[in-house]
């Protein structure tokens, strides 16, 4: 923990952005260095320019790569390009444009020349494919539209990052992504420069402009109850951290006319407003507390009780990510707030069907899984990554997709498909309905489930682990596990494939009653995550964390 966490940020803090944007255009990555290599996560291929990282070879390689898997695809219908509010996002726009023009793409870039959040591509991408028309929505054929995101998400400023949406509108899966990310090496070591290209000036010509944000605004009314947060007057403060969502917020509240105030409407590539996250660095992370400091001083009631808003909103930078702000409990664990959005959606929403279930990832709180079967309804659980749920809210057989590091998207209220890729925005917009009709803070009714379910303790550490050992944690079998107990609890299960879609998840996950605990090892560092719960309070969950290590270990070493 840096001494400075949750305290603004100062001027040494700031990066040069000029010294980021011209290293974007003179530093040629090493292509046989996997440091300087694309590299496709869960979220895109992610770097900063100044590491050599995420230059221009990377985005003109990554975008022709991107030409020709869609070419083999036959995908030849609209691209949209969306960005973020990250220095480097504007010039991997334009040398994206650049190569796709070259190669006779029908390019869609927003039409105001602005930012444009994550959710608002997926949404284009799925209404272009005819979501909402008489046909229904197409996944094959010609015409099909797919989307280009820029965007290192909540990643600190000197971050880019390029990812890949394919017709169905969510984050491509790896059958998509290896693909292009071993294309795009390829061209890095043959001669990127050869990539066929048109120059900005002339490519900006022949793009034509798409209004991400009136489709999206004039969409949300089939999401969220804007009449029942009207009447019962809410008042929202929103901080899009200095994100894509700026200029979305207060177009929501005029169009709808609701007590919105958009807290912070500065957009600065370096993010001086921003208070700094755990480890000192200023990074975009509206679920963790010392980002959203500002935020939550502003909720703080004063000696009368009061404070200015009934509900507070944080977004990240490409407004993905969700943070909720309540006056009577402060910043929301995002687990916590998954659980009490489900429960109320699909007790709120008639149009739904009886057999959609509720997707959570295989590291999210067991709450949610306590809180489902209270409800009645089914648990599809599967490894991390958004993508996951992209089949199942396609078709309607998942009404809600949510992941513990804050990210989340549900239906629309007839129970069809509304983005497969994360919605901070609307995840931010349903607390307040929450508030207008229950007449309870989210975190109210959090206690709620408490009082019912039990109180859960949460939480994620790394270990050290060598890339041999990472390796092997990625591959393991349950009977590699030979522990019989956990913390005391006799274990009840060893999974390393998920039980919602028997997908791998790339590591182990060991249950007991009360407890579980989840290894996968970091795609980026020499360690592997810890996740851990307990309903056996804090003390308990420190010794699960503990013994998780040693299982971990025997298994490793079996």
């Amino acid at each position: 923990m840096n001494e400075r966490a949750g305290l603004p940020a100062e001027p040494k803090d700031l990066i040069d952005v000029d010294e980021l944007l011209s290293a974007y255009y003179s530093i040629e990555p090493d292509p046989g260095d996997p440091l300087q290599a694309v590299v496709f996560g869960t979220s895109g291929h992610r770097g900063s320019s100044l590491d050599g990282a995420f230059n221009e070879a990377h985005i003109a390689a990554t975008t022709q790569a991107i030409v020709e898997y869609r070419e083999d695809k036959g995908y030849d219908g609209p691209i949209f390009i969306g960005r973020d509010t990250h220095g480097l996002s504007g010039p991997a726009e334009k040398t994206a444009v650049e190569v796709l023009v070259a190669n006779g793409a029908d390019v869609r870039v927003d039409s105001r020349g602005s930012y444009t959040p994550t959710p608002a591509v997926s949404l284009a991408i799925l209404v272009a494919n005819g979501v909402g028309s008489a046909e229904g929505l197409r996944q094959d054929g010609p015409g099909l539209a797919d989307g280009i995101v820029i965007t290192p998400s909540h990643n600190p400023p000197r971050d880019g990052g390029f990812k890949y949406n394919p017709p169905t509108g969510g984050p491509a899966d790896t059958d998509a992504t290896s693909v292009i990310a071993a294309r795009a090496n390829d061209l890095l070591a043959s001669g990127w420069k050869n990539i066929k290209r048109v120059p900005y000036e002339e490519a900006k010509s022949q793009v034509k402009g798409f209004d991400f944000r009136e489709l999206y605004v004039s969409e949300l009314e089939t999401m969220i109850d804007f009449e029942a947060i009207r009447k019962a007057g809410v008042r929202i403060g929103a901080d899009p951290l200095g994100g894509a969502s700026v200029e979305y917020w207060a177009e929501i509240a005029s169009r709808y006319g609701i007590d919105l105030t958009v807290v912070n409407p500065d957009v600065d590539p370096r993010w001086p407003f921003m208070t700094l996250d755990w480890d000192g660095k200023i990074r975009m992370d509206c679920s963790s507390p010392y980002a959203m400091a500002s935020l939550r001083e502003r909720m703080v009631p004063d000696a009368s009780g009061a404070t200015p808003y009934d509900i507070a909103t944080g977004n990240d930078a490409d407004s993905d990510r969700h943070g909720i702000v309540t006056p009577d409990g402060g910043l929301m664990n995002p687990n916590h707030y998954l659980a009490v959005a489900i429960e109320y959606l699909f007790t709120h929403r008639p149009g739904w069907g009886q057999d959609a279930g509720v997707g959570k990832t295989l590291v999210s709180s067991s709450l949610i899984n306590r809180v489902v079967g209270g409800i009645g309804r089914e648990v599809v659980e599967v490894p991390v990554g958004f993508k996951w749920f992209v089949p199942g809210l396609l078709t309607g057989e998942i009404g809600f997709g949510g992941e513990e590091s804050a990210g989340g998207s549900f239906l629309r209220k007839d129970g069809t498909v509304w983005t497969t890729d994360k919605d901070g925005l609307i995840m931010d917009l349903l607390a307040a309905e929450i508030i207008a009709v229950t007449g309870k803070s989210p975190s109210q009714l959090h206690e709620g489930q408490v009082e019912r379910y039990g109180a859960s303790a949460y939480a994620r550490i790394d270990a050290a682990a060598s890339k041999e050992e990472k390796a092997k944690l990625g591959a393991l079998s349950p009977e590699d596990v030979t522990a019989t107990e956990l913390a005391g609890e006799t274990i009840t299960d060893k999974l390393v494939n998920a039980p919602g879609n028997n997908a791998k998840i790339g590591g182990l996950k060991v249950v007991t009653e009360n407890a579980w605990f989840a290894a996968r090892p970091s795609g980026t560092e020499d360690v592997y995550k810890i996740y851990g719960e307990s309903f056996k309070g804090a003390d308990h969950l420190a010794q699960v964390q503990e013994e998780a290590k040693a299982v971990v270990a025997s298994a490793l070493n079996s």
